[in-house]
């Protein structure tokens, strides 16, 4: 989910700049040592995950595990999406580095939000109730992120809007693979490493715990 130089304009690249600048300071200052591991980890599965594309239209469709990453990371995403969309730029070409800010705020922010969503409840519910919520969170990791883009490609001009509901639409059959993929990893470490679902929460009133 990638977009390309040259597509945006300028007042939503900036946007997209400021609003991931915003949500890398807040990732780093909830990163301490004990996470630094999991957040390197999520990081290079993204960069592998997201290597695998679909061209559609003006982006790409693949896999993104930013539901998984809500799930582990919290805040800290932004900082770990931010690393390996960097190097798939510099590397490979995806995205660009004019978009970079775009891209990591579209994902990341789809990742926070999931967090929010479905963190807590993963964590104490049931196993049956725990596998249906952490498969809603892969599909809603995909879709706000597909929906986030879709926004920026439509607020670029109105020639990006049939663009923009075919990105949202390439992107259905990979919230059902990424649904099945969050699951079956969340039921996984709840069993064997349920600390690692237990991402740092920030809150605006007291801060971070």
């Amino acid at each position: 989910m990638h977009l390309a130089e040259g597509i945006l304009s300028g007042p939503v690249l900036a946007v997209g700049a400021a609003g991931a600048a915003a949500g890398v300071g807040v990732g780093l200052w909830m990163l301490d040592e004990d996470r630094i591991p999991r957040v390197a980890v999520l990081s290079s599965s993204f960069f592998v995950a997201s290597l695998i594309h679909v061209p559609v239209g003006v982006t790409e469709a693949h896999l993104l595990l930013t539901g998984l990453a809500g799930l582990i990371l919290g805040w800290t995403a932004f900082p770990a999406l931010l690393v390996a969309l960097l190097l798939q730029a510099i590397l490979f070409g995806y995205g660009g580095l004019t978009t970079l800010g775009v891209n990591t705020l579209t994902m990341a922010l789809a990742a926070v939000v999931c967090h929010y969503l479905f963190s807590d409840a993963v964590r104490h519910a049931r196993r049956s109730v725990a596998a249906v919520l952490a498969f809603l969170c892969g599909v809603a990791g995909i879709a706000l992120a597909a929906g986030f883009t879709a926004f920026a490609l439509v607020s670029s001009g109105q020639g990006f809007v049939e663009p923009a509901y075919a990105l949202f639409a390439f992107h259905l059959p990979v919230m059902g693979i990424e649904g099945l993929v969050t699951m079956f990893v969340a039921l996984f470490l709840r069993r064997v490493r349920p600390e690692l679902l237990r991402a740092p929460i920030y809150n605006l009133r007291h801060g971070s715990q």
